[in-house]
């Protein structure tokens, strides 16, 4: 019997990449990957083009295809399902003030997060629709249809019918769909747009809604989070770091979350169960900048970070440089703290960057695990681009109190997707079972005075 092929694709801010893996062992048999053009809005069909130009050859087997893809965006169309305007991406931070608006308007954070689990910030979809209505009236006369970035991707591949479709976790990050009820609420899509549109059936997350133009089945997709997630087989009692151009943490749980402070967006997962997760706007582009101001590689970068001692001398980095998300404070800059003439040296600068980035984080996934019905952890595991550093590897392991698990290097959003394929091709009530290698563990070398002198740097800050 011939094996079966399914294919999953990674849609992100940056780039496109798409993987080919057998569908019961989930061996990788190839991949491909193309480029995105730069910035926080972008017409949709460079994402198209880009996906098909990459994938040519790698799919003329594939039995069937699913789409993960950055959360949030506003993709939004017309009577003739027309493109409207550019995409408007998750980390366009302009809608900054339509989310304090709507958040008003509906009557304050507590209101929000009990009717979707979340309170609205910048990145949410409904925070755009009411930039678009407020900035863009003549544009937002025009739309009958919103979409996120996967669920055009996965219309597109379709060939555009008239039924929209997207899955529960990257609905959940819309602002206008509840985790806790499965529902959409019309109710503040009208709130924010001034009118009721169409929107994309939610799909079951093993369902075949479809085929593409050229016959391949297409599962439901999901967002980057949702599908990372998937593809990692994390479980409840996981911490998932993830440092791409955005840093994420999020853990699986059984339970909905409704935090009313906003740090927790309430969102569902890919299999049915639920995906608490804060996000920082600055995870890997700090070391990036980093190491641009000190002139030097990456690699040298992290070898000067290692070279310093743990809590870089005092000297402290909140590394907001282009706004935050997680605390929300979208008009924020990056600060250094400190400083004195004798630890002003390139090593410790280095070790800051990395541990204030590392820091925002731990504090992020600190507030989720100790949220509600929050379960303990038993290890963070440490994904992403910027995860590949030996000193953000060695440097995570003093700023966690449970051991670092660092699985080996993949591309975790396009293999969740792949195994959604898988899944909604079997049949099956659960997932296929696919045999992942071992990750790299460090294990725990706690230093609570770092994080210490991180949260006095920021109360220092922001109080």
């Amino acid at each position: 019997m011939s094996r079966k092929l399914v294919a999953g694709v990674d849609s992100s801010t940056q780039s496109v990449k798409i993987v080919v893996r057998d569908a019961v062992t989930g061996e990788l048999i190839r991949e491909g990957r193309g480029t995105h053009p730069d910035g926080t809005e972008i017409s949709p069909s460079k994402w198209l083009s880009e996906l098909t130009s990459s994938s040519k050859g790698l799919l003329d087997d594939v039995a069937a295809i699913s789409i993960g893809a950055q959360q949030h965006g506003m993709v939004v169309v017309d009577d003739n399902k027309q493109v409207v305007r550019d995409a408007l991406l998750w980390n366009d931070t302009r809608s900054a003030d339509a989310a304090t608006e709507l958040i008003k308007d509906f009557g304050g954070p507590d209101k929000w997060a009990q009717a979707i689990g979340s309170v609205p910030v910048a990145a949410f979809t409904v925070s755009k629709l009411r930039w678009l209505a407020n900035s863009e009236p003549t544009n937002a006369a025009k739309v009958s249809g919103v979409m996120l970035p996967h669920d055009w991707l996965t219309w597109q591949l379709m060939g555009t019918p008239d039924e929209f479709v997207t899955d529960r976790g990257d609905a959940s990050g819309t602002g206008y769909w509840s985790a806790q009820t499965n529902e959409y609420r019309k109710d503040l899509l009208k709130l924010a747009l001034g009118k009721e549109v169409q929107l994309p059936r939610v799909a079951s997350p093993n369902e075949i809604i479809g085929q593409t133009t050229t016959g391949i089945a297409v599962a439901p997709g999901t967002g980057d989070n949702m599908a990372a997630a998937l593809g990692l087989g994390a479980t409840t009692g996981d911490i998932v770091i993830s440092l791409g151009t955005s840093g994420t943490a999020y853990t699986v749980s059984d339970n909905p979350t409704n935090d009313a402070s906003g740090v927790i967006a309430g969102f569902a997962d890919a299999t049915g169960k639920y995906l608490p997760l804060a996000c920082t706007l600055n995870a890997a582009r700090v070391i990036n900048a980093g190491a641009a101001v000190l002139n030097v590689s990456l690699d040298q970068f992290a070898e000067l970070a290692l070279n310093a001692k743990p809590g870089s001398e005092g000297i402290v980095l909140l590394p907001y440089l282009d706004g935050e998300r997680t605390p929300n404070l979208p008009n924020a800059k990056g600060s250094l703290h400190g400083l004195t003439r004798s630890n002003m040296t390139p090593a410790n600068f280095a070790r800051a960057c990395i541990e204030g980035m590392l820091c925002s984080l731990a504090e992020a996934s600190d507030v989720i695990t100790n949220f509600g019905k929050g379960t303990k952890p038993n290890r963070v595991v440490l994904i992403g681009g910027a995860a590949a550093s030996k000193a953000v590897q060695e440097i995570a392991a003093t700023l966690f109190n449970v051991p670092v698990h660092i699985p080996p290097a993949a591309e975790y959003v396009a293999d969740g997707a792949a195994r959604q394929a898988a899944w909604a091709l079997s049949g099956e009530l659960n997932p296929p079972l696919w045999d992942l290698k071992g990750s790299v563990i460090k294990q725990v070398n706690f230093q609570e005075s770092i994080r210490k002198a991180y949260r006095e740097a920021f109360q220092g800050s922001f109080a």
